[in-house]
């Protein structure tokens, strides 16, 4: 029986983070050196936490399927990493960012977990300042910001359209210090499959060598996942092919709780489906709309090219619905607009499934010259892909799957319930809500790397000092790799005649249609009964050629989509459950007459939290109230 305790620090909300720091256990210098850690994943805040762990004096293992560190898939952020700073005097503060969040979340998070990640915002600029990055600066030599959606303040800081990138590659060249100083030791190409439970404690991991196809064994004091999130279960997504949920389910098949499946955040402006063949989108970023217009034609089904729709025959309708926030409404409130106006016959391009996003003002008032400096690259990328010159015509997006909110349980420390065991970066549920900012992404993922987990890791550490190394001859590594063995000789052996990427297709339009931006109780269960038929015809007809011994992309695809069924339906389960809408998640029986999302706080302010049960027995879920003290719990509005 699992029982939820978020183990939130006493004390003032500004006070919390640092009372509690001067209060944890300590692991000595010497002490450190007889610690392992294990951290999954390359990201920011894996590569973030592993390389400041063995600054520490920990020795630190480090797993990614890729090849490099380098191309874990933060190096695919755009627009930008919130802080506050306050540079450009407009009146930010830590509580305004922190405010900003939970209300663009809906309310639907921890008010402590928030305010800590604000409060370390601006440590993640400075040191990635430190570290070189080439953030934005204005003509003075500053460092420059912009706005970003469901905020009246500039705090981000960017990088042009490549702050993912050019943060990450900061990252790595702390990591490289540390696998040069020996504090840590680099397993590329490495895909985790299961965690180890020795004495109810998380003490290793089982992975697959992906190119020799071995599968080994890893032993640790603790284990860190900062795997990611899993909305590439919409097959369709702005995330990178390889990005999947398989490592944190195996944590939720071992006994770790999985918060707020449901909410998963719907981008506005990616650039929509070209073809049936596509397998990822592309994302065009948040930052566009500083300067873009986001329009539609007035009159329903019009054709016409649209420089040749003149402005009074436009419809600027976020502006028009939303004027105290204009085109930099949040992710969610974007996204529902764009369906609306879609599925009102408004929608433009061959399908009617897009809007434009215009640069003509900005470019008429301001000059080729500084829109390009801002988004240079993210214009030649459009162009690229669609062939349309945008600083002669609008852009065209429209709203696909993106990033995760839901994830991992985790408590104020950053441990799951399994002990030893933590979620960081968008791994876990923690800090976003039903609806992440824009830009809170990075900021999340470097503050749990750098500046949170290792200082809440140690009093956890500090009973292992005397344990020595974690054997990984004992029969709880055995049980695990067996049980790792025979899944894949079971989808091995299958010998059908589909591919795991036509299955995952198809699972993820169930989703899409079922539960993506728009979601009522009828759609819900039939998308539940169609994915469990999917399922059965999957482990009936799936075809993996090739060997296990060997470099195989198509047992790990396999691998990856047999868990996304698991995923899809509990997802569809918790959204099921919370009979409100909030945020990302929008339920159809439950709006206000303009249409916006209608919260229930009475019943539904809470953390869902759920407990698997067996693989053909229904999850049992668990709640965590929401309580909040240091803002007003209210409707939601921009406008």
């Amino acid at each position: 029986m699992q029982k939820l305790d978020s183990k939130i620090p006493e004390g003032p909300l500004a006070e919390k983070w640092s009372r509690y720091k001067a209060r944890l256990r300590l692991v000595s210098p010497a002490n450190k050196k007889k610690i392992e850690i294990i951290v999954v994943g390359t990201g920011l805040a894996g590569s973030g936490a592993a390389s400041a762990l063995g600054e520490l004096g920990y020795n630190v293992k480090v797993f990614c399927f890729q090849d490099s560190p380098r191309r874990a898939h933060s190096v695919a952020a755009q627009g930008g990493i919130n802080a506050a700073k306050n540079y450009r005097n407009d009146n930010d503060s830590v509580y305004r960012l922190f405010h900003d969040m939970v209300k663009g979340g809906d309310y639907r998070a921890r008010e402590s977990n928030v305010y800590r990640a604000a409060e370390v915002s601006n440590d993640v600029i400075d040191h990635f300042t430190a570290l070189g990055v080439p953030f934005a600066r204005d003509y003075g030599g500053s460092l420059d910001t912009r706005s970003f959606g469901g905020v009246q303040v500039s705090r981000t800081f960017y990088a042009k359209g490549q702050t993912g990138q050019q943060c990450l590659y900061g990252t790595y060249s702390s990591l490289n210090r540390q696998i040069a100083k020996g504090t840590v030791k680099m397993f590329p190409r490495r895909d985790m499959l299961d965690v180890v439970i020795v004495d109810g404690k998380a003490r290793g991991i089982i992975t697959r060598n992906l190119l020799t196809g071995e599968l080994e064994r890893h032993s640790a004091h603790a284990v860190v996942l900062a795997t990611g999130g899993y909305g590439t279960v919409f097959y369709l997504s702005t995330l990178g092919l390889g990005s999947n949920a398989s490592a944190a389910w195996s944590a939720y098949r071992k006994g770790a709780l999985f918060a707020n499946p449901s909410f998963i955040q719907i981008h506005p402006t990616s650039i929509p489906v070209l073809n049936e063949y596509q397998c990822k989108l592309t994302l065009m970023s948040e930052s566009l709309r500083n300067d873009g217009r986001v329009w539609v034609p007035k009159e329903q089904g019009d054709k016409r090219h649209p420089t040749e729709i003149p402005e009074e025959e436009r419809d600027y309708y976020l502006e028009r619905r939303y004027p105290a926030f204009g085109n930099l409404v949040p992710r969610d409130v974007a996204s529902r607009a764009a369906k609306e106006r879609c599925d009102a016959g408004y929608g433009v391009g061959d399908t009617g499934l897009s809007v434009y996003l215009d640069f003509k003002d900005a470019i008429e008032k301001q000059g080729k010259k500084a829109i390009r400096d801002k988004y240079g690259n993210l214009f030649e990328m459009y162009e690229k892909i669609t062939g349309i010159n945008p600083y002669n015509q609008p852009m065209r997006i429209y709203p696909a799957g993106h990033y995760t909110m839901g994830g991992l349980w985790v408590d104020y420390n950053l441990m799951t319930t399994i002990p030893g065991l933590y979620a960081i970066g968008e791994s876990n549920f923690s800090d976003h809500g039903a609806n992440r900012l824009g830009a809170s992404s990075l900021m999340q993922c470097c503050g749990d790397g750098y500046f949170i987990l290792p200082n809440t890791i140690s009093a956890y550490l500090a009973d292992d000092i005397r344990t020595g190394t974690i054997p990984t001859d004992n029969s709880a590594f055995e049980e695990a790799e067996k049980a790792v063995e025979d899944r894949i000789k079971r989808i091995m052996s299958v010998g059908g005649k589909e591919t795991a990427s036509s299955f995952h297709k198809r699972l993820g339009k169930i989703m899409w249609d079922h539960c993506g931006m728009r979601r009522d109780a009828e759609g819900l269960m039939k998308g539940v009964e169609m994915l469990k038929e999917l399922e059965e015809e999957f482990w009936e007809n799936i075809c993996v050629p090739g060997s296990t011994d060997d470099l195989n992309h198509e047992l790990e695809k396999a691998l990856k989509v047999a868990d996304f069924f698991e995923v899809g339906r509990l997802m569809c389960e918790d959204a099921l459950q919370r009979e409100e809408s909030c945020g990302a998640h929008f339920r159809e029986e439950h709006q206000t007459e303009t249409g916006e999302a209608k919260r229930n706080d009475t019943d539904f302010a809470y953390v869902a939290a759920w407990e698997f049960q067996g693989a053909k027995t229904e999850p049992k879920l668990h709640k965590e109230p929401l309580r909040f003290k240091y803002v007003e719990l209210k409707e939601r509005s921009y406008k």
